[in-house]
């Protein structure tokens, strides 16, 4: 495959910038119900191939202060005696997952996160008996062989907090910067010092961290093209392996922080577009690849690599490059997927707690996937990951005529190839450069569930 690209059209993005999901899975969690049962839970384990391999996140859920912006589910206190009872709990639901294997030690874990919330509000002490109960009972890989990432607050590290994680197996983490320009951080509560997050690069470096990536936000308060070059720049000397450029979404009926932004301070939709504009031509030219929706990484990284060679993937993390992986989760809110399955943990600490009390798995809300689903997720997979769909595979691996079953949806995509959107062939489609910053659109036509005109369109964010 080429090394993607993406082209700007300002004219597309205006008339295709409708709200909609972010596709970190097919269905969506909207569709997650409380019918599902601990019994359909384990019954995918049950069902899972001998020697799997597996992804494990963890949600480390507290974080000393709120920034403004953040939709993440998380619990904002002054207080870290709350990490040891959640720890216990943590320890707790690991066992039971572990218990569930008839012998876990076949499963390698190829892929362990840390996010939050913000996992380095954690002690040293803490961190280190979190990942030992993680070793105790899942089979983690030495040496580097999987990809093991936590999500870092540059404000609540010390230099001796990164040589910690590296020696506890991590070898990838992240950071947020959002923007470096005081105004914005003022405006979001997110008051962050360059120099705090060049320390933090510099010394994941020194401690032979394998990859390194920048949380940036555009669309906040009081930003303007030149304020936001000035950070880019910024993070183009330091040089991270990965950026993430991600669209703030202002959703203050949902996100209960958001309220303290003013919305009268948030730049205008032109403004918003050509600081995306800008942001895209900008990276590209500094030699990053564009993988999709809002992540660019270097040549050299493992995303791109993996794009390049079809093996790209994409959960409720993000972007992967293992997506062989069943993925189990621990913490509130977690998702898991395993197989045909996804199951969502409890969003609050008291149910949480209460469920693994009463020795049950802290599962509110799943899903069980109809063989539609299946098809579809897989179509949405190849779409978001690697702008092309290959119909002929589509029919191989799930024994359907694909101009017959996606008849309606083909019908749609010609307007899309009409406006330049993606290119259809007999046997294909191939999104094309000025589609790929749209490419929820496109995969949004494969979406049996959602359309436009939907009234829970307000539970979605807008593309740009």
């Amino acid at each position: 495959m080429n090394t993607y690209q993406a082209i700007v059209d300002l004219n597309l993005i205006q008339k295709y910038n409708i709200s909609g999901p972010r596709y970190t899975s097919y269905p969506t969690a909207v569709k997650f119900h409380s019918e599902f049962s601990e019994q359909d839970y384990q019954q995918a384990v049950s069902d899972m191939p001998p020697k799997q391999a597996l992804s494990l996140y963890f949600h480390l859920p507290f974080c000393d202060t709120v920034c403004y912006y953040c939709a993440c589910n998380k619990v904002v206190t002054k207080r870290r005696e709350k990490v040891a009872p959640y720890l216990a709990k943590l320890s707790q639901e690991l066992a039971m997952q572990s218990a569930l294997f008839n012998d876990v030690t076949q499963h390698k874990v190829m892929q362990l996160h840390w996010g939050g919330g913000t996992p380095t509000f954690f002690s040293h002490a803490e961190m280190q008996q979190l990942m030992q109960a993680i070793a105790e009972n899942f089979q983690l890989l030495p040496n580097d062989q999987g990809e093991y990432s936590i999500e870092i607050d540059p404000r609540e590290v010390q230099a001796e907090t990164i040589a910690l994680l590296r020696d506890l197996g991590f070898n990838r983490l992240s950071l947020g910067v959002q923007d470096f320009d005081p105004k914005v951080q003022q405006a979001v509560n997110r008051i962050q010092s360059e120099q705090q997050t060049y320390q933090v690069l510099e010394q994941a470096k020194a401690q032979g961290f394998l990859s390194m990536s920048v949380d940036l936000i555009y669309g906040l308060p009081f930003q303007s093209e030149q304020s936001f070059a000035q950070t880019l720049d910024k993070i183009i000397t330091a040089s991270p392996d990965r950026i993430s450029l991600f669209n703030y979404a202002h959703l203050p009926h949902l996100f209960k922080p958001q309220r303290r932004i003013n919305a009268e301070d948030l730049p205008s939709a032109p403004v918003k577009l050509a600081i995306l504009q800008q942001s895209v031509e900008r990276l590209i030219s500094a030699g990053y690849v564009f993988i999709g929706m809002d992540h660019f990484a270097k040549k050299t990284d493992e995303l791109s690599i993996a794009q390049q060679q079809g093996r790209l993937h994409r959960n409720f993390q993000g972007y992967a490059t293992h997506g062989d992986c069943d993925l189990f989760a621990f913490g509130v809110s977690s998702i898991a997927q395993i197989g045909k399955i996804y199951s969502q943990n409890y969003r609050q600490l008291a149910p949480y707690y209460h469920a693994l009390s009463q020795g049950k798995l802290p599962i509110q809300r799943g899903l069980v996937l109809k063989q539609d689903d299946i098809i579809r997720r897989s179509i949405i997979q190849q779409l978001m990951c690697h702008f092309q769909l290959d119909f002929t595979r589509i029919e191989n691996l799930y024994h359907i005529e694909f101009q017959h079953y996606f008849q309606t949806e083909l019908a749609r995509l010609q307007i899309m190839q009409q406006d330049g959107l993606l290119m259809l062939f007999p046997n294909q489609l191939q999104v094309t450069a000025k589609g790929r910053l749209l490419i929820r659109q496109i995969a949004m036509v494969f979406d049996a569930y959602f359309t436009p005109t939907d009234t829970n369109t307000t539970n979605y964010s807008k593309a740009i």
